[in-house]
């Protein structure tokens, strides 16, 4: 397998708090990696490590590398707008922007350049089609994104995503707050997704980890305890740890 993300010796601090703790591991390409772990274990901070969101906090300083594509993401002259049109993130609150569907969607790409309406046209239907939301929307488009459900709202932020044909998409518990019916269509869509997208999925639910990613890594304060295939990590976990918040002793 390809690997599309290195992560060495990497460490990040918070006013000097030391939040994640010399982190070493592989995220291979075109696969899910589930991130599991308790509340305040790193998990969104180092996701938001992977496109720079961090960046936006002030109070920070990193120790360590992450490689995309076998280059530092973190170098000074390396293009943080370029990095994020790279791995686009989906939040666990959907946002969609105060407009219609349709501008939604091709708001990204409009900003990046692209005028050409039926290239408009094809993006909005390729990706509200691969965020499994297109056939419930085709006939409203130009209605508001914000009355849409919550469950079609976080598809919609999905679909806003992919419109910038991003390589890898990061995602912070989006099934936090949805009901089954909508949890169920976000992980049929990154099922589909892996083939052409690397995906990195934090969630809460240990379950949603169990079932749709490859791959799993288990964070506990700060320190990646276990990483492994995803039926290792559930079935067989290396580490007491790992067994423990799995099982429900903790967490």
């Amino acid at each position: 397998m390809k690997t599309k993300f290195q992560i060495k010796d990497f460490s990040f601090y918070f006013n000097e708090e030391k939040v994640l703790k010399n982190i070493n591991f592989e995220i291979e390409a075109n696969s899910i990696l589930g991130i599991i772990g308790p509340a305040g274990s790193g998990k969104t901070t180092f996701l938001r490590s992977l496109n720079r969101m961090n960046d936006l906090e002030s109070g920070y300083r990193i120790e360590g590398n992450i490689l995309l594509d076998g280059i530092d993401i973190y170098k000074p002259e390396y293009d943080v707008v370029e990095l994020r049109k790279k791995v686009g993130m989906v939040f666990a609150m959907p946002v969609p922007l105060p407009m219609s569907i349709y501008e939604n969607v091709v708001y990204g790409p409009r900003l990046s350049g692209v005028q050409d309406k039926k290239r408009l046209d094809e993006l909005v239907e390729k990706s509200l089609s691969s965020a499994y939301l297109w056939e419930e929307v085709k006939d409203r488009l130009h209605t508001s994104g914000m009355r849409l459900s919550g469950g079609q709202q976080q598809r919609l932020c999905l679909a806003r995503v992919l419109a910038m044909e991003p390589e890898a998409i990061l995602l912070d518990e989006p099934s936090s707050g949805l009901d089954p019916i909508s949890t169920a269509k976000i992980e049929d869509a990154l099922t589909v997704l892996k083939k052409s997208y690397t995906i990195i999925l934090v969630t809460n639910n240990t379950k949603q980890a169990a079932r749709v990613a490859d791959n799993t890594a288990f964070f506990l304060m700060g320190e990646l305890i276990e990483l492994g295939t995803t039926s290792q990590i559930f079935t067989s976990p290396v580490k007491t740890q790992t067994d423990d918040y799995i099982t429900g002793r903790f967490g």
